[in-house]
């Protein structure tokens, strides 16, 4: 049995969040986004998207504030690109199943990377989509794309990130 994280879904989300893939530190936390180094918590307290903080440590509380957890693909790596054709291929339909499943209003995607592996491999497209909100929709969930909080990217600050978060905290309130 592969040992990875959880996915926190369930009926009626507002958000999934949805990252690459988890990371070794991650897993072996037991917690998504548990490096140091990642800035989604930091952000995300910082955008005000949630009304309390909350940590690594309470990843799964973020259910009762309407918000899942998940990945593209649920294999832990320390870098992307340690992910193979095989793990897109395989993770972009059970992404794509869950995400028909649970229904959230929005999926958040994490990085460029993610979305457009989740297309190609998920719904045969190839294009080169931009952050935000996109125009296609995975059934009833509206998709939108931020910029991954990973510390590999590092094109993007903290500040961007949180302001992301908030883009899409207004988006949401007009769904």
């Amino acid at each position: 049995m592969l040992e990875t994280l959880p996915d926190y879904l369930k009926p009626g989300l507002d958000i999934v969040f949805i990252g690459l893939n988890p990371s070794t530190i991650s897993v072996k936390q037991g917690h998504y986004f548990a490096n140091p180094r990642n800035r989604f918590w930091k952000a995300l307290n910082m955008s005000g998207l949630i009304p309390v903080e909350i940590t690594h440590e309470f990843d799964s509380q973020m259910l009762d504030h309407g918000i899942g957890l998940t990945d593209l693909i649920k294999r832990p790596t320390s870098q992307a690109t340690g992910l193979t054709t095989s793990d897109y291929k395989m993770g972009a339909p059970v992404l794509k199943e869950k995400l028909v499943l649970y229904k959230p209003k929005l999926a958040c995607f994490h990085g460029m990377l993610c979305y457009k592996a989740f297309l190609k491999y998920s719904e045969s497209i190839t294009t080169k989509p931009d952050l935000g909100l996109q125009a296609n929709m995975i059934d009833q969930t509206s998709i939108f794309v931020v910029p991954n909080p990973s510390p590999a990217n590092a094109k993007y600050s903290l500040e961007d990130i949180s302001d992301w978060y908030k883009l899409l905290g207004q988006v949401l309130q007009k769904l």
